[in-house]
């Protein structure tokens, strides 16, 4: 096994693990696929063990009961929709402004995360209307078509700060979203060339134990802790993004 194979599967189980809990883990895995292949082909190739990582977390949460699928059905149409728009202009468009942008989004999120203590650890009724919810929703699925780093922590905000969710079942809706716009949004990746499957494949075995790790914990060990991991992922990806 070569020391690449070695780090991707390192990086991908780390990074499976921070995406399970919180967001930001493909912070990782994105500067060194492009240092094996190219900034497209990383956006691309990142996105085959996402889904796997997240269909493991799924049934994580779900053996936890911790997956609210009734209240998610409403949240998926907008975020696949926005995601399918973001990955066809993302196989046109080489992605770059929208990052810096959004590292000033994840610091809030980390400062929401620090102060904003029992909001994160408790279900509360959503803030959000439902063209307020639908705006938000279809927005952080344009972005994750688009680029996907840090759309964990960005959703998970939405769902927890916007919709009321607590962070543990903020988490098991959270992979089940990104699981749903992850099918949609690789077709168009594979079409534009834009993937290197042994890499996907490789990087996938690292994301799916990393994440059923990672939620079989959240479920027994409560979401407080989570909470933490949030906040140093949120930091993390921000600081990468400012220097991408």
């Amino acid at each position: 096994m070569t020391l690449e194979l070695v780090l991707l599967l390192v990086a991908g189980f780390a990074t499976g693990f921070i995406n399970a809990v919180a967001g930001g883990g493909s912070a990782l895995t994105i500067p060194l696929l492009t240092l094996m292949s190219d900034a497209n082909i990383a956006n691309g190739t990142n996105r085959v063990p996402v889904l796997f990582a997240n269909l493991a977390g799924i049934a994580a949460y779900q053996r936890g009961d911790s997956v609210p699928w009734s209240r998610i059905s409403v949240l998926i149409p907008p975020v696949l929709a926005g995601a399918g728009l973001g990955a066809w202009i993302a196989t046109l468009i080489p992605p770059d402004g929208m990052q810096r942008v959004f590292a000033v989004v994840l610091l809030l999120v980390a400062v929401s995360a620090v102060v904003n203590t029992k909001q994160w650890l408790e279900e509360a009724p959503s803030r959000l209307g439902p063209v307020g919810r639908t705006v938000a929703f279809f927005f952080i699925g344009f972005y994750g078509g688009f680029v996907q780093i840090g759309v964990g922590i960005l959703l998970l905000t939405a769902l927890v700060l916007g919709s009321g969710f607590s962070m543990l079942r903020g988490n098991g809706a959270k992979v089940v979203i990104i699981a749903a716009y992850s099918l949609i949004t690789l077709p168009f990746y594979f079409w534009a060339g834009h993937v290197n499957l042994w890499l996907g494949v490789i990087l996938a075995f690292g994301f799916s134990s990393g994440a059923y790790l990672a939620a079989r914990l959240a479920v027994h060990k409560g979401s407080a802790w989570a909470r933490w991991v949030l906040v140093v992922a949120a930091v993390g990806a921000a600081i990468r993004m400012m220097f991408w």
